[in-house]
């Protein structure tokens, strides 16, 4: 199951449920997204030939991130670029979640491990703004 998270006709995050399955290969992203997220179901025997990835520049201006649940349940927020807080979604073990745009915040519902892979090079504080999250009893979780 693919879940987009749009506000605005601006996609937000893109969830890849653990019971998602499809042949072949399936990318959810477009050819234009600064981070790329895809799913390949291969069959026992396929061979991708070896390959290398050629330097091209690329210009990156918003750091965007995809999470792996490999443990635990966690609850993600939205927030506007404006931090003005949208709606909630809870993620279980084996969900992939793409961060593209607008806020987010987190809070481990059952004790997590959680792999996350982004642009590079940390710029740390540079990175992000930090802001005050939405009250656990006020969240709106959207099923």
């Amino acid at each position: 199951m693919i879940e987009q998270i749009e506000f605005d006709s601006q996609v937000y995050a893109i969830i890849i449920r653990t019971i998602y399955v499809s042949e072949g290969i399936k990318f959810f992203t477009t050819d234009d997204s600064s981070q790329q997220l895809g799913y390949m179901n291969r069959k026992k025997g396929y061979k991708i030939p070896p390959h290398i990835h050629n330097e091209v520049p690329r210009e990156v201006t918003l750091t965007q991130e995809v999470l792996f649940i490999k443990k635990g349940v966690v609850r993600v927020d939205f927030y506007s670029q404006q931090m003005e807080y949208k709606m909630s979604k809870v993620l279980e073990k084996g969900d992939v979640i793409l961060l593209a745009n607008g806020g987010h915040g987190f809070e481990i519902i059952e004790d997590a491990e959680i792999i996350e892979v982004k642009q590079g090079p940390y710029c740390g504080e540079r990175d992000k703004v930090r802001f005050e999250p939405i009250a656990s009893e006020l969240t709106k979780i959207i099923e």
